[in-house]
């Protein structure tokens, strides 16, 4: 199947902590690395890094420059082509915004949750995929804000395991779902 674009967000605000509080949380960098590998290895065209607190986007910036421009390029070069797809903006509109304009055409967000009870499967997400550019959007902390799922925008089902433990890291949870959307392998 043929898509018309993808991007991954990553989203630290508006965030919820564990007691349901509007929060932002902070940037790590094992995401930031890890969420571009994978971002990368499935030909995801951008990696946004959304946050609006501008220490943080700071603390990104040196990061990726020392794996585009620093020791760190030479050292690792697959690294570096994997944090080029790594966009900073302070806020998922701004993301949103970016993407649209270097397609030259509005994006769909989809959001994720793992506490959703709702949501369209992979199938159907596939499918939505290959009408137009998609930006699935991951959540930080204990999740989107509640006030994120009230725009309309597309929920995709959460990931189920199996098991009453519900807490993936959100890296590992974006490598399940890229998986399940856009390997090329046929899923039965």
């Amino acid at each position: 199947m043929s898509f018309r674009g993808v991007a991954v967000a990553l989203v630290h605000h508006p965030i919820v902590d564990r007691r349901g509080d509007l929060v932002t949380t902070a940037v790590t960098n094992l995401d930031v690395h890890d969420i571009a590998r994978t971002s990368r290895t499935y030909d995801v065209d951008r990696f946004y890094v959304v946050t609006p607190v501008e220490e943080q986007l700071t603390l990104v910036r040196k990061i990726l420059g020392h794996w585009q421009e620093g020791h760190g390029a030479n050292y690792n070069p697959h690294r570096g082509e994997a944090l080029s797809l790594v966009r900073l903006v302070p806020s998922l509109e701004e993301a949103l915004r970016d993407w649209g304009e270097s397609l030259g055409e509005d994006a769909l967000p989809v959001l994720t949750g793992a506490r959703r009870v709702d949501g369209m499967s992979f199938e159907d997400c596939r499918a939505l995929a290959g009408e137009k550019p998609l930006m699935i959007v991951f959540g930080t902390g204990w999740g989107l804000a509640p006030q994120m799922f009230e725009k309309g925008w597309p929920v995709l089902a959460p990931i189920r395991a199996g098991s009453t433990y519900n807490h993936l890291p959100v890296r590992s949870a974006v490598a399940i779902i890229l998986d399940r959307l856009l390997a090329q392998e046929e899923r039965s």
